[in-house]
């Protein structure tokens, strides 16, 4: 009985170390290649952030490219610009 139990628990080591390894290897894999997409990269800059405005009618955020600017207020549809400010 203590014969098997030995063979078990090697067997379970061998199989834990060889996870280990096979993860290490897919570690240095994705490194690898990860630094070569940024070497393809190079210096291009970060896409650049827009800033978000609120609709005066319904309060939806929207980006400010996306918006109508009418009498000093953002909205999100002609619609909503023609039916003005939300009375709340």
């Amino acid at each position: 009985m203590g014969k098997l139990l030995f063979w078990i628990v090697l067997i379970i080591l061998v199989l834990f170390v060889a996870r280990i390894a096979g993860r290490m290897a897919a570690q240095r894999q994705a490194d690898a290649q990860g630094g070569q997409k940024k070497k393809a990269q190079g210096a291009q800059p970060p896409p650049s952030l827009e800033s978000m405005v609120r609709c005066a009618h319904c309060g939806i955020h929207l980006p400010r490219s996306e918006a109508l600017l009418q009498n000093g207020q953002t909205w999100c549809s002609a619609d909503h610009a023609r039916l003005g400010p939300a009375k709340r």
